[in-house]
């Protein structure tokens, strides 16, 4: 069988059953569960969030201090945000590590690790599909 023969075949399929063709992933990326007390952002699940993206807490809090531009102190199972931050800003910096650091550009699989590669610079690799590049550091 031809490469195009098989590709025909392929289409034939997926027109008949669209439903194969739906990539289905039971991957979400938690939502944040912060509270404010005086002038400071507890995150309570951060645990949680590093335990879904395989991840060191460290280093999510690393990636917040930078894009919210203020001191972030982790404390056990929780981090300490200088600052009132909504729920929802939250939730879109952690959507925005996730996309950037664990999910692959690729298959859109969360299954990745990071090396340090030097230079300000981390190598992404995909578990799934195998694909590599390069990330900056947070």
């Amino acid at each position: 069988m031809k490469n195009e023969e098989y590709f025909e075949l392929l289409d034939r399929a997926f027109s008949k059953r669209p439903d194969l063709a739906i990539d289905i992933s039971d991957f979400k990326i938690p939502k944040v569960d912060a509270f404010i007390e005086g002038n400071k952002t507890i995150i309570r699940n951060i645990g949680i969030i590093a335990d879904k993206g395989r991840r060191k807490i460290i280093d999510i809090a690393r990636f917040l201090s930078k894009e919210l531009g203020v001191p972030v102190n982790n404390e056990e199972q929780r981090i300490i945000i200088n600052g009132k931050f909504t729920t929802e800003d939250l939730d879109k910096r952690i959507e925005k590590y996730f996309h950037t650091y664990v999910i692959c550009k690729e298959c859109k699989k969360p299954d990745s690790h990071l090396e340090v590669i030097g230079g300000g610079m981390y190598n992404f690799i995909c578990e799934a599909c195998g694909a590599r590049y390069g990330v900056k550091y947070y």
